[in-house]
């Protein structure tokens, strides 16, 4: 296992550790994630986030302290394929490693805690966090989906392109095409996803297909859905096709669930908008909060 440079311990749980913050934790296959801890002594709640396709965990440092500063403790992940984790970019050994993954670092997660902490996924990580928890891997006390790809832009054929090849060449290095442009209204963040070393512009058939199903299945199941959950959706979103987000939400309203807030004119990264669409997003989020007795 790569040491990415420091100095680690490995603690008697199995959990390797280099600094404040820093861990790599072992799924059962023998994958090591890298996680990042954002720690609050003082906390009353925790919250885990699950980053998307091609970026890590620590890109959601500013998230992460709009929480700590309401109280929270926050952990996140790279996951499989991505960031800080080792691996081929964008890979996967199974079809449902990403969802094994979720609920691994979860589970360990609400043990160190004491307690099941809310959960957070951003665009695959969206997709990822929402079909964990319809399986019923997990029990969250709340979710909140920013963004979920839940539906692509891609042509028909191209999903079903990719399934073939799932059994052919499933790590096949591949371009995933995402407009970066489209990430923000904020040039800065664009700028800083084209300079970041951790992000990738990597997919392979296994994970694409993974994604396109996940989705398909997602809203599917929407009336499944058991758990407080903020479904948070970019109008103008040119990475995923908020179109899956509005058909989940129809499929769900039965189960009295959900909370939908469209924001029609905001590109992809809702919480990485420029400061007057981020903070509507965020005062979304805090009264959502405050409403479920979390905030």
């Amino acid at each position: 296992m790569e040491r990415q440079g420091r100095a680690q311990t490995t603690a008697g749980n199995g959990r390797a550790t280099d600094q404040a913050g820093e861990r790599w934790l072992t799924m059962p296959d023998g994958q090591s994630l890298f996680l990042r801890d954002w720690p609050n002594r003082s906390a009353h709640d925790a919250v885990l986030i699950v980053h998307g396709l091609g970026e890590h965990s620590g890109r959601y440092e500013q998230l992460a302290q709009w929480f700590h500063a309401r109280g929270y403790a926050v952990r996140s992940y790279d996951q499989r394929g991505h960031g800080r984790t080792l691996g081929q970019r964008a890979a996967l050994r199974h079809g449902d490693d990403l969802l094994q993954d979720l609920a691994h670092v979860y589970k360990d997660y609400a043990a160190s805690l004491g307690r099941a902490p809310l959960l957070l996924g951003h665009s695959m990580g969206g997709t990822v966090a929402l079909r964990t928890v319809l399986d019923g891997r997990i029990e969250p006390p709340a979710l909140v989906l920013s963004s979920p790809a839940l539906r692509s832009y891609e042509a028909p054929w191209l999903r079903q392109l990719a399934r073939v090849l799932t059994h052919v060449v499933p790590n096949l290095p591949l371009r995933n095409g995402l407009p970066l442009d489209g990430l923000s209204h904020d040039t800065k963040v664009i700028e800083d996803y084209r300079n970041d070393p951790l992000c990738s512009n990597r997919v392979t058939p296994r994970m694409a297909d993974f994604i396109f199903r996940a989705g398909a299945s997602s809203i599917t199941d929407a009336w499944r859905l058991r758990v407080p959950t903020l479904l948070l959706v970019a109008g103008s979103d040119r990475l995923v096709d908020p179109s899956g987000s509005r058909d989940f939400s129809a499929g769900a309203w039965a189960t009295k669930q959900l909370t939908s807030r469209f924001f029609d004119t905001l590109f992809h990264e809702l919480f990485n908008e420029t400061e007057t669409g981020r903070h509507q997003v965020l005062a979304q989020l805090a009264e959502w909060m405050r409403r479920q007795g979390s905030a």
